[in-house]
């Protein structure tokens, strides 16, 4: 009986067969938690939900430093803390300051002074890197499968051969390997037209150019993204520039305003003073008006009595 292991996420037992290489996952887990890129950093996590597209670790750093901006070096929106992404922080510590990618053409790839490190021998930033390991895993996938595949239909054709008899045997042996010897040289002119026209890695990828192909539009694209995330850059300035004039008009309003309103309370203040020392004045004077009336009453009344 064969040996059945555990799915990594429902822990059910399957055979070794139906989990995945990777994260040893059942087919129903496969397609209820796809491996998605995170928006931010880029990274391969396992989605939980369809509403969740970014991974935990972006998430904790959404919750602490907010969301992040485009790092300077690869455009990845993943620079929680200043102008650069934690990657290319770290690697700019660890290998220096970064050079142009022969994919990209971007200023983000890390030169690690080893050859072996390098893809193919050139020189790529992250996000390249991956892209043409994925390109290259596919087409060993492809070849393995045709490989396999071919295996099988010779396999089957000997088999007929053997059963059909003797001179038909010869006969289909004779046409098998013929057609075996005329496909050798198509494959080869194929692999040798890819080589010499300049394929953009390796020969590896000659028999896959489909995958180069998806691999090309997939790097167009990625320029068209970091011409658009820098344009977007740009606006994002000028907005912030346009509202940091903005907040410095208020304050300037605010500022006048105030002071209107300051002046205006003294000038209201100081009227206010006037009048009342007016209105003092005013009653004072009556007050000697009345004195007088008086007087000149009491004089008059004198001079009536006094013959």
């Amino acid at each position: 009986m064969a040996a059945l292991y555990a799915c990594t996420k429902c822990h059910q037992r399957f055979p070794f067969e139906a989990l995945s290489q990777g994260q040893q996952l059942c087919k129903e887990c496969r397609i209820a938690h796809p491996v998605v890129k995170c928006t931010y950093c880029r990274t391969e996590y396992q989605q939980e939900s369809k509403t969740n597209t970014i991974c935990k670790k972006c998430a904790q750093n959404v919750q602490l430093y907010g969301t992040p901006k485009p790092c300077q070096y690869c455009n990845i929106i993943a620079a929680f803390i200043g102008n650069k992404c934690q990657r290319c922080t770290n690697s700019e510590k660890k290998y220096g300051p970064p050079y142009s990618c022969e994919q990209c053409k971007q200023q983000c790839a890390f030169d690690r002074k080893d050859d072996r490190k390098k893809v193919d021998g050139k020189l790529l930033c992250w996000l390249c890197t991956l892209s043409y390991k994925r390109v290259l895993q596919k087409t060993k996938e492809q070849r393995k499968h045709l490989s396999s595949s071919s295996r099988a239909g010779h396999q089957e054709k000997e088999q007929y051969s053997r059963l059909s008899g003797g001179g038909h045997y010869t006969s289909q042996k004779t046409l098998s390997t013929s057609s075996i010897q005329n496909e050798i040289p198509k494959k080869k002119s194929k692999f040798e037209s890819i080589t010499t026209n300049g394929d953009s890695f390796s020969p590896d990828l000659a028999l896959d150019s489909p995958g180069t192909d998806h691999f090309v539009i997939i790097a167009q694209l990625k320029e068209e993204v970091a011409t658009l995330k820098k344009m977007l850059h740009q606006k994002d300035q000028m907005i912030l520039e346009k509202e940091k004039k903005i907040t410095e008009l208020k304050a300037d309003f605010q500022y006048q305003e105030s002071q209107m309103r300051a002046k205006m309370n003294q000038m209201e203040k100081t009227h206010k003073e006037v009048t009342e020392q007016l209105q003092a004045k005013n009653r004072e004077l009556l007050k000697q008006a009345a004195a007088l009336s008086k007087s000149k009453k009491s004089e008059k009344s004198g001079a009536i009595t006094s013959p």
